[in-house]
């Protein structure tokens, strides 16, 4: 009697996994077969064809064996002839605005099939999000997409705003709001270099933690600090809130950091924590130019235009030498480029030739601290390089569909040109998994990022000799191209290098 419970327990397994009985018609919507598979996991690659029926994967097995024993239908055969089959991207730090642009193109052509939004601690100004969420959803989105609550945000809504210590009333409207959206978000972004966020101090954060690891979500930090002489500091301050909930760094990066030697103190730092049990991941972008409004390389006291007209009048000479020793220390003038008309694609240097200006005038009497967005070459390659290789250490593009850096169209395809093919410091199975597995893991997304039986058929087709990240700094809007056909959600969302006209994306919840 065990023995036939036994039998009959593991039969219907099998069944419920796709693994049909003899005899039977199977059906299935799409098959993507001869493919070179790649689940995710960081396994090596499999010989294998995918089943998906109703937007699921359903089936993992060779055609001809299935054929042999059952009668199969099938809507679409797709033919990956020896090319990678593996599941789709997982950008777990990106912008855009799908409600203005919601097709994401520039996503989907690096092989991306799931973006996140509300970072840097700026959501919706709303405090319902999930009635933002459906706003997305009506209006359909060209990718599936999480969300995450800003806490720039939720101070603005709570009436905190720059206030550095909240009333306790405040503080509980916020932690209440916190609450109540991370039933439907994957976590809290915070931006602690940028206002509202940077007013925050040690006790509030850590009551937002709480919140966030009560739901067992994540806290996504733009740390308050990424110069090099200050980020083991910024490091400290997350893990104290990891304390309470799983932390993650946004972009990491050390400004004006060198070499490899440096990153490996950083990586130590994160290891020895993970060590003392909290639970501490990131992600780099693989550019060596950030890019944000001009306000970062303003002071604190001058950053929004109230603080920058309220400090002109008495500090204007204390602004413009900060200003000269901040620019220059993050490798001057030539290094800023702009993104913002009229200055696109101009550097600083640019306009001081052409203004006959100090650059630093230049920044307080024309841009100003709200007046442009950059790109600042400001990271080591070495340096960054090591970050991306720790197994730790995911990808995220920071890109949006129109910010003036190559990041949002070119990210993920520069990972397999430049890291898998050309330098090979990435196995291309590595590099799948810190795309795929390891982002689905960081966010807490259960359904997507591996190819496995009843996970979501986000995959992606691609020759890796083929990819091309084609975005270029002077011309950052270039779609990437290698990704032969991506499938969101079991659709043909791209295919040839073309964005196909239905909007196949899900509005993700926990």
């Amino acid at each position: 009697m065990t023995r036939l419970i036994i039998l009959t327990a593991i039969l219907l397994s099998l069944h419920a996994c796709g693994e049909q009985q003899p005899g039977e018609t199977l059906r299935f919507d799409i098959v993507i077969e001869n493919g070179l598979v790649l689940d995710g996991s960081g396994s090596d690659a499999i010989e294998t064809d995918v089943f998906i029926h109703a937007g699921e994967i359903v089936r993992i097995d060779e055609l001809d064996v299935i054929a042999a024993s059952n009668q199969v239908e099938i809507g679409r055969r797709i033919d990956a002839d020896g090319r990678i089959v593996a599941p789709g991207f997982i950008d777990v730090h990106s912008h855009g605005d799908p409600l203005q642009t919601p097709d994401f193109e520039n996503f989907l052509a690096q092989g991306v099939t799931t973006i996140t939004l509300g970072q840097d601690g700026s959501s919706p100004a709303s405090e319902n999000l999930s009635e933002w969420m459906n706003e997305v959803e009506a209006q359909g989105i060209g990718v599936n997409l999480a969300m995450f609550v800003g806490h720039g945000t939720l101070r603005e809504l709570s009436g905190i705003g720059r206030d550095p210590v909240p009333s306790p009333e405040q503080l509980q409207r916020m932690l209440e709001m916190l609450e109540h959206n991370l039933e439907v978000s994957f976590g809290m972004s915070a931006g602690l270099e940028y206002n509202p966020g940077l007013n925050a101090a040690e006790t509030e954060l850590l009551a937002l933690a709480e919140v966030v690891g009560r739901h067992d979500r994540v806290i996504m930090s733009h740390m308050r600090n990424e110069d090099d002489d200050a980020i083991e500091a910024s490091l400290a301050e997350l893990l104290a809130q990891g304390e309470y909930a799983r932390v993650h760094v946004a972009h990491m990066k050390s400004v004006y950091g060198r070499g490899a030697a440096r990153a490996e103190e950083l990586l130590a730092l994160m290891q020895e924590a993970r060590d003392r049990g909290y639970q501490i991941t990131a992600d780099v972008y693989p550019y060596n130019a950030s890019y944000t409004g001009i306000g970062i390389v303003f002071p604190v006291w001058a950053k929004t235009q109230e603080q920058f007209d309220e400090a002109l009048p008495a500090r204007r000479e204390e602004l413009a030498e900060y200003l000269r020793n901040r620019v220059n220390l993050r490798n001057g003038p030539d290094a800023t480029l702009l993104g913002t008309d009229p200055y696109t694609g101009k550097t600083l240097a640019d306009l001081v030739q052409e203004m006959n200006m100090p650059f630093e005038d230049i920044l307080i009497d024309i841009i100003g601290p709200q007046g442009a967005s950059g790109a600042y070459f400001v990271m080591n390659d070495e340096l960054q390089s090591r970050l991306l290789e720790d197994a730790y250490v995911g990808v995220s593009s920071d890109g949006s569909p129109s910010g003036f850096h190559p990041r949002g169209h070119g990210t993920f395809a520069k990972i397999i040109e430049e890291y898998v093919v050309k330098r090979e410091s990435l196995a291309l199975s590595e590099a799948v998994r810190k795309m795929t597995s390891f982002a689905a893991d960081i966010l807490g997304i259960t359904d997507r990022g591996r190819v496995e039986v009843g996970q979501a058929a986000d995959l992606i087709v691609f020759d890796p000799a083929a990819v091309r990240a084609r975005a270029t700094y002077p011309e950052p809007h270039e779609l990437a191209s290698g990704f032969e056909l991506v499938l969101v959600n079991g659709e043909i969302a791209f295919k040839d290098g073309t964005g196909q006209p239905q909007r196949n994306g899900a509005v993700l919840r926990p």
